[in-house]
């Protein structure tokens, strides 16, 4: 079993300390936190039409308790966070993880095409997830007052827009903040359904999992259908994974198992409790689980809890954004680091405001929290069946598990998985359709943008000089040698740069001290000190320099040029010059991708962070020099 917390960087192991459970809190669990505002009551909505009975609240119930047991506690928390990439979770982390357990190439690009389609829908997950929890919440209101109807889109508006435009101050800035407020949620989500359990004990035999059999069993296609809105009492599961870089698995762990699970298990059936004894309550059980003095407290601190759900989806998306552009699937993007202790607390500014753009469109498109929630479900079950497959190749190979123990932990969790996601399916007509189209589109840049980029380097590798015959030339030829160092940024290692080659054409020198930087990007989160550079002198004067990142690290090229002196290469700053080639992508006579993927991959290129600025090279020190690639 892998040993996550001990693999971090520098060996060391994160403490554990209040400040990071309440972080967690704050982070990790908002999303599924927020859940019992609408899940109980969307999926009793489907029998609702002669008047909910006594064993169809209990039945429902039963499914929604073991839902949270089979789905979070027994796959995520107890089998999935150990699936981790030293540290870090996430679909691409184990999609990394799962690539070194196939030994053939066709196998390790069905395994990436599986992790790609279940970052696509994460992400999609992450735009409906702010739109449908703050609506949820504005949704109280109306309770108090109908009066208050028409302020529900106009606040929702703006509480989502406040809470995009702080993201710029970091997940464990928010995570302090949001904490407490989660605390006092999840304290007051117990209170209140304990409370009516008290009053109603009868709810309890919904623990058994025997009636949610028997709502199955005498159901069928009906109950199957439910189960399209029982799984939103889950959604979040995958943020416990997607955000473990950031806090660690210990925290993640020991939050849920002793207060979130209660929290929610304990509310969960106080509304079915209240539906016992009043089925009219179906008009909004969790706010007429409060008497009418709390009404209006709980609407403001439902509202900060949907906000604070939000930041787990966010966070995440974070994450796997950073991921996805190291990995090679999306260009560079601008990574702001918000923290100086952790690594993996990020704000993208870029991902911030196209989620902000994509959430603002839905809340004004859907209008409620009932007509988004059919567009919910299915990205977050898509992503739990990704996540599955990709486990149970992670377990046999990597964790040595026989095929008999993988089979009986992993089938049945991978049915359920397929049971929540067929029924999603059938949703498609009223909004599933949503999270689909989000997710094929991100599914068509990544691919484009991983198909582009390996169609430039392999037109390089056509075009260019192999690097042993030009050294082998370079004695014999007559290129003068100028002061300074030359900086060429490269990745291929083993070809000239397209900008010596210009370089040498137009000004016709070569500086006495060359470097070509090849920046590699590794399938584990962080690379350590020792394995980070790798130098090698070719000739005089010149060296090849191949600089090591893990999918979770930012590149710091000069940083990493002046430590090289341990290794007796000589770097001053001040000398250097840094020489990038700007490629033009222009279709070939006979073009190898399609009209509208060149398009879309010119597009993005365009928009690509430049490199000068990824990289952190002083634009002062940059020269660029433009080269036209056919593909």
């Amino acid at each position: 079993m892998s040993k996550p917390e001990a693999d971090l960087p520098h060996g060391k192991v994160r403490p554990l300390t209040s400040a990071a459970l309440l972080g967690v809190l704050g982070v990790v669990y908002g999303d599924i936190g927020t859940s019992p505002l609408y899940a109980l009551r969307a999926a009793l909505l489907h029998f609702s039409a002669d008047g909910v009975e006594r064993w169809e609240i209990l039945g429902i119930l039963s499914l929604i308790v073991w839902a949270l047991i089979l789905t979070v506690t027994v796959k995520y928390v107890f089998f999935v966070l150990r699936a981790d990439n030293r540290g870090e979770g996430g679909i691409l982390a184990l999609m990394a993880l799962a690539q070194r357990c196939v030994g053939t190439e066709r196998g390790r690009w069905i395994v990436a095409i599986i992790g790609i389609v279940g970052a696509c829908l994460f992400f999609a997950d992450g735009t409906i997830t702010p739109a449908i929890s703050v609506l949820s919440a504005m949704e109280g209101l109306k309770i108090i007052s109908p009066q208050f109807e028409a302020v529900i889109i106009p606040g929702s508006v703006v509480v989502l827009v406040l809470l995009f435009l702080v993201q710029y101050r970091g997940t464990g800035s928010m995570g302090a903040i949001f904490g407490p407020i989660m605390t006092l949620w999840f304290v007051s989500l117990g209170v209140l359904g304990l409370i009516e359990v008290i009053r109603e004990p009868e709810v309890l035999v919904a623990i058994s999992p025997h009636h949610a059999v028997a709502f199955c069993i005498e159901y069928r296609m009906a109950a199957f259908i439910a189960f399209g809105s029982v799984v939103l009492a889950v959604t979040g599961a995958e943020a416990l994974y997607a955000d473990m870089g950031h806090f660690g698995r210990r925290p993640i762990e020991l939050a849920w198992l002793f207060l979130v699970l209660p929290g929610l298990a304990l509310n969960y059936l106080g509304q079915g409790a209240l539906l016992l004894s009043n089925p009219a309550a179906l008009e909004n059980p969790f706010f007429l689980l409060a008497p009418d003095w709390l009404r209006l407290p709980l609407v403001v601190l439902a509202t900060a809890a949907t906000v604070i759900a939000s930041q787990s989806m966010i966070s995440g998306a974070y994450s796997i954004a950073r991921q996805c552009v190291q990995l090679g699937f999306l260009p560079r993007l601008v990574v702001k680091h918000t923290s100086a202790e952790e690594e993996g607390q990020i704000y993208l500014p870029q991902i911030n405001f196209a989620l902000l753009a994509g959430v603002l469109v839905l809340v004004l498109a859907f209008h409620t929290s009932d007509a988004l929630a059919a567009a919910y479900g299915i990205a977050v079950t898509g992503t739990f069946v990704c996540t599955s497959i990709l486990a149970v190749l992670v377990f046999r190979v990597q964790f040595k598990w026989p095929v008999a123990k993988v089979a009986a932990v992993f089938v049945p969790l991978f049915l359920l998985d397929l049971a929540f996601f067929a029924s999603n399916l059938l949703k498609i007509p009223e909004g599933g359709w949503v999270p689909l189209v989000l997710g094929a589109a991100m599914f068509g840049l990544m691919t484009t943008w991983n198909r582009g980029r390996g169609l430039l380097f392999a037109r390089f590798r056509q075009d260019s000089l192999p690097l042993k015959s030009f050294l082998a030339r370079l004695p014999q030829s007559r290129t003068i040698r100028v002061p300074g160092i030359a900086v060429f940024m490269t990745g291929q290692a083993d070809y000239v740069p397209g900008a010596l080659l210009h370089n040498l054409k137009h000004n016709k020198v070569l500086h006495e001290r060359v470097l070509f930087v090849t920046v590699l990007t590794e399938d584990i989160p962080e690379v350590s000190a020792a394995r980070r550079r790798e130098v090698s002198e070719l000739a005089p004067g010149i060296h090849r320099v191949i600089l090591r990142y893990g999918f979770h690290e930012s590149p710091h090229i000069p940083r990493e040029l002046e430590s090289l002196r341990e290794a007796g290469v000589e770097f001053e700053q001040m000398q250097a010059s840094y020489f990038l080639g700007r490629e033009t992508v222009v279709a070939a006579v006979v073009p190898k991708m399609s009209r509208w993927r060149q398009w879309v991959f010119t597009l993005m290129s365009r928009n690509a962070v430049p490199a000068t600025e990824f990289f952190r090279i002083p634009s002062d020190r940059v020269v660029e020099l433009g080269v036209r690639v056919a593909i």
